[in-house]
């Protein structure tokens, strides 16, 4: 046991720092890297005899793909800031804010759509990161403090991890297993069919809790069928691809249908609204201004759809790539032309000409994003060294190896290993790669079920998400809360511990 008491040690530092200390996550990640490199090379051999590197060389190559990585995030992060910067310039975040108050005047109604529909959607075209760089900022526009904005969007999108980036985690999870990719994404989305209301609840009551007032609780159940129930249908009987993003889609039309039909009910109840009311509204809210406060996330939207769900324009845009190698054991690559970063660029490039932006307007949106990022860069890397080393050096598998040992009741083990996945590497995908042959064994071993037991992989590293350091880095800093991304984390682990130990107990009984 010493081994896996030894693996933690990186983790478990980081967390104590981060919540318990309140470091940020810049000092909290250097020094768990420190710490990580301790183990790495005195239990655990790195860069040793078996290597075919030695400890220099396994370093340089660590700090090579950490940077590679964190790189591919902030090219993301950047464009997304841009956006956000630019329309509080020209006055399109007003605008939105003024749209939003048209379809509900509560601002925790307003948030459910953003942090529910809105982030889910984008979830599910583009992953990534994007939806919280985007729905983040957005919620802050609206009045909630930054903190509760960054919860609310991690919180919010969690669910439609399982399937973000157009099913990328499912693809991978079935690539590695060779099992069916439509039965291992039914088998995930039923956990969130049985469990979701659980996180429509939490951000329900993240949302109360930032801003005092009715609880919407109606909303937020009317949430959570609408978009819970298409998601298990599309990936039970279509596929892995178009769950999340096909369920955001037909989930807020219903929602925003059913809303117009209770307050049509309202109305003939005897509360009319007052032609003083309305003609109020109407000169308050133009529907060409708030197409034009729109327009970057119309553009990324569409780009998105086009770039992602049309065959011949998506194969070549992924012939594109970058790619590198160091040491025989370090790598990197990234499709540039499908980087949301890129898509997010074009979308700030085309809201500032449809926004008329001033020259001054994308100076000032591009100078304080910069900025921004300059602090978020060291953090980024540091957690991302951290997750290298710890995958490099056999840390990541001897964790998982360790839990494997729990016999008859991994399954309740099951997604806890997903969520560790993530919370290491910082992608469901990534997790799901790392650790699908290891489910698969054990449950071979075991004499248990494969597909629940992926599909509790996939709960599991959706989860991971919710709290995974560099996440968490990446969404304070498009609220300037740099330094402070500890108060997020206190926030979010009681979510996803609670979580993660319901798709544990589902995953039991859904094995025996």
């Amino acid at each position: 046991m010493t081994e896996p008491l030894l693996a933690v040690l990186p983790v478990a530092c980081v967390l104590v720092l981060m919540v318990g200390a309140r470091w940020s996550a810049a000092r909290s990640g250097l020094v768990g890297f420190v710490v990580a490199v301790a183990v790495a090379i005195t239990a655990f051999d790195f860069g040793g005899a078996e290597d075919p590197f030695g400890i220099p060389a396994g370093l340089v190559g660590v700090a090579f793909e950490a940077t590679f990585i964190a790189a591919t995030i902030l090219v993301i992060i950047g464009p997304a800031l841009g956006v956000h910067h630019l329309n509080q310039r020209t006055g399109a975040s007003a605008d939105l804010q003024d749209g939003l108050g048209r379809i509900t005047p509560d601002p925790r109604v307003a948030a459910l759509l953003v942090a529910w529909f809105f982030g889910l959607f984008l979830e599910g075209a583009a992953g990534f990161g994007t939806p919280v760089a985007l729905a983040a900022p957005f919620l802050a526009s609206l009045g909630f403090k930054p903190v509760a904005a960054v919860t609310a969007a991690l919180v919010g999108h969690a669910v439609g991890v399982s399937f973000g980036a157009v099913g990328t985690p499912v693809l991978a999870m079935a690539t590695r297993s060779g099992l069916d990719a439509t039965d291992l994404g039914a088998a995930t989305a039923r956990y969130h069919l049985v469990l979701g209301g659980l996180l429509v609840a939490a951000l329900v009551a993240i949302v109360t809790r930032a801003m005092p007032g009715p609880v919407p609780w109606r909303a937020g159940i009317v949430a959570a069928v609408t978009f819970l129930v298409p998601l298990w249908l599309i990936a039970e009987f279509i596929g892995p691809e178009l769950p999340t993003i096909g369920a955001a889609v037909v989930g807020v039309l219903s929602f925003l249908a059913l809303r117009a039909l209770m307050q049509r009910r309202e109305v003939l109840a005897g509360t009319p609204l007052t032609d003083e009311t309305s003609e109020e509204t109407t000169d308050r809210v133009d529907p060409r201004r708030q197409l034009r406060a729109g327009a970057p996330y119309l553009v990324l939207v569409g780009l998105v759809l086009v770039t992602r769900l049309v065959p011949f324009i998506d194969d070549a845009f992924s012939d594109v790539v970058v790619s590198w190698q160091f040491a025989g054991a370090f790598s990197g690559e990234m499709e540039p032309l499908n980087n949301p970063g890129v898509l997010l660029a074009v979308a700030f490039g085309a809201g500032a000409l449809i926004q008329r932006a001033s020259g001054g307007d994308v100076r000032d949106a591009v100078g304080e994003t910069t900025g921004q990022l300059r602090g978020v860069a060291v953090a980024l890397v540091a957690m991302v060294g951290i997750a290298t080393l710890m995958t490099v050096s056999g840390m990541t598998e001897e964790l998982a190896a360790a839990a494997a040992d729990t016999g008859a009741w991994w399954p309740v083990f099951a997604p806890v290993v997903g969520g560790l996945g993530t919370f290491i590497t910082g992608s469901a995908t990534a997790s799901n790669i790392l650790f699908t042959d290891l489910q698969v064994a054990t449950a071979e071993t075991l004499d248990q079920p494969v597909v629940p037991l992926l599909g509790a992989q996939g709960f599991g590293a959706a989860v991971g998400n919710i709290v995974c350091p560099h996440n968490i880095v990446a969404a304070a800093a498009t609220v300037r809360l740099v330094g402070d991304e500890g108060a997020v984390l206190r926030r979010t682990l009681p979510v996803a511990i609670g979580y993660v130990a319901a798709g544990g107990a589902l995953a039991w009984w859904f094995v025996t």
